[in-house]
């Protein structure tokens, strides 16, 4: 698993919507950390199995519940997720409430606003972590659809594939406002990147076109007005201590790392811990272009993480 997604990006900001999965610079890799001993490992591959067996059951009625309308598909997807983070000891604290709720097309039509979230991303386990607590579809790569078991998940998931070739932006824009005038959330991981935990990247503008379109496309749907709620996750515990500076990169998942090594070294853990900030919304609308929006919730995102690395007994949503 080293194509885009665990690379670093360019520095280069492309506005065009080809750039949100460009390739990307390979990075250094880093050490996995987990303990050693038959205790850890019996305790990964414990994990392991359950997260599997667990899946497989939850799979049979998300399959009959894509099918039906209504609620009941999102509310299932976040148990699913929430149950696996049970499974792999990860305790979430979460502060701040999340603006987007569950709705349907005729509330989106009666002018209730659907949200994107904005998130940094450092490890895999931001997926399972956000899946738990955000009523959201995520919006991945298009390789994660080929992948086994991974691709599958995040079908039933209702993930929404981007592709790096120009000529399917229309349709990949498409998908994106359907979801939205269907009453659906959105996640976004603008770095374009997953990162070691320890900072946050510039945001890439082209990731809020769906937010702010720069120009009017009859042949489209109309995006409906939204709010962007920018989201900071950090992991700041480990076996029910606090994560210090020099073990801030324990959990990222980035660079050249290989995934499968990863899981192992991190199932092996006792138990985790993450907070994620939920930070109040931003309108797009009172941002003059979106540059300055992206910009402006990059702060908001960095500011939150620093407030966890250095004062993580208190921290507080940014009010922007």
């Amino acid at each position: 698993m080293t194509d885009a997604i665990t690379r670093r990006r360019p520095a280069s900001d492309a506005s065009g919507p080809d750039s949100w999965t460009a390739p990307l610079e390979p990075a250094l890799s880093t050490e996995p950390a987990a303990g050693n001993g038959i205790l850890c490992r019996l305790r990964a591959i414990r994990r392991m199995g359950l997260s599997c067996l667990w899946t497989l059951l939850a799979s049979v009625p998300q399959r009959v519940l894509l099918k039906r309308h209504g609620a009941a598909k999102i509310v299932f997807a976040r148990f699913y997720w929430a149950t696996i983070c049970r499974i792999l000891g990860m305790n979430v604290r979460v502060i701040g409430e999340p603006a987007g709720t569950i709705r349907d097309s005729m509330a989106v039509r009666n002018g209730e606003r659907p949200v994107i979230f904005v998130a940094n991303h450092s490890s895999w386990l931001d997926i399972a972590v956000a899946g738990g607590i955000l009523p959201t579809v995520f919006v991945a790569k298009q390789q994660i659809a080929d992948w086994p078991v991974i691709g599958t998940l995040a079908r039933l998931g209702r993930t929404i594939f981007v592709s790096r070739q120009r000529n399917n932006t229309g349709r990949e824009l498409q998908a994106m406002t359907d979801r939205l005038n269907n009453g659906d959330n959105l996640i976004l991981f603008p770095e374009g990147t997953s990162t070691d935990g320890t900072h946050v990247l510039p945001f890439m503008s082209s990731f809020f076109a769906i937010a702010k379109p720069s120009r009017v496309d009859t042949t489209l749907p109309t995006p409906p007005s939204v709010l962007i709620q920018p989201v900071s996750i950090v992991y700041d515990r480990l076996d029910g201590l606090p994560i210090g500076r020099a073990r801030r990169t324990a959990l990222a998942w980035y660079g050249d790392m290989e995934l499968a090594p990863h899981i192992w070294s991190v199932t092996q853990w006792r138990s985790l811990g993450a907070t994620v900030i939920l930070h109040e919304p931003v309108d797009p609308a009172d941002y003059p272009s979106r540059k300055e929006l992206s910009t402006a919730v990059q702060e908001i995102v960095a500011l939150g993480v620093a407030q966890l690395h250095h004062n993580p007994d208190h921290p507080e949503p940014v009010v922007h």
